[in-house]
């Protein structure tokens, strides 16, 4: 019986042994064990979180950047269409200013025109006068006269 006792003395101190385990030192560790993987399980779950958020993040920055394109897309259609419209209107004041300088010019051209045609007749005038006066003083002699005439239409 000594073996069977000594086996009965290992088993009751195994069993005290994993009865003392059970009670005191099992669960501490089913608690540190819980605790990790409560804390894994909520890093995973955090990190699932900040994947979609990074992923609404991402689609919201896209979504942003295409309506900032569009809005400077429609920003640069309008300046080039300003920019057409103030050409267009630079044309068509270059254009009046154009009409008005020659309509100017023309103006002055036909002044000057008659000016010069006023000063021809007086001229003309005058001559004519100072011809007739040599005419008259002279004798009426056709050879004479026609002598003056030529002078008359040499000087004009």
């Amino acid at each position: 019986m000594s073996i069977n006792a000594t086996l009965l003395g290992q088993a009751i101190s195994f069993a005290l042994f994993v009865w003392f385990c059970m009670k005191f030192v099992w669960p501490p560790l089913m608690n540190a064990i819980e605790e990790r993987q409560k804390k894994i399980a909520d890093g995973l779950a955090d990190a699932g979180r900040a994947a979609k958020d990074l992923e609404l993040a991402q689609a919201k920055a896209n979504e942003q950047l295409k309506e900032a394109k569009a809005t400077a897309n429609e920003i640069i259609e309008q300046a080039n269409k300003r920019k057409a419209q103030i050409v267009e209107e630079a044309k068509m004041e270059a254009d009046t200013e154009r009409a008005k300088i020659i309509a100017q010019g023309q103006a002055e051209i036909e002044n000057e025109r008659n000016r010069v045609k006023d000063d021809l007749r007086k001229q003309v005038a005058a001559l004519a006068i100072t011809g007739a006066e040599k005419i008259l003083q002279r004798s009426i002699d056709p050879e004479a006269h026609s002598d003056i005439v030529n002078k008359l239409v040499a000087e004009i």
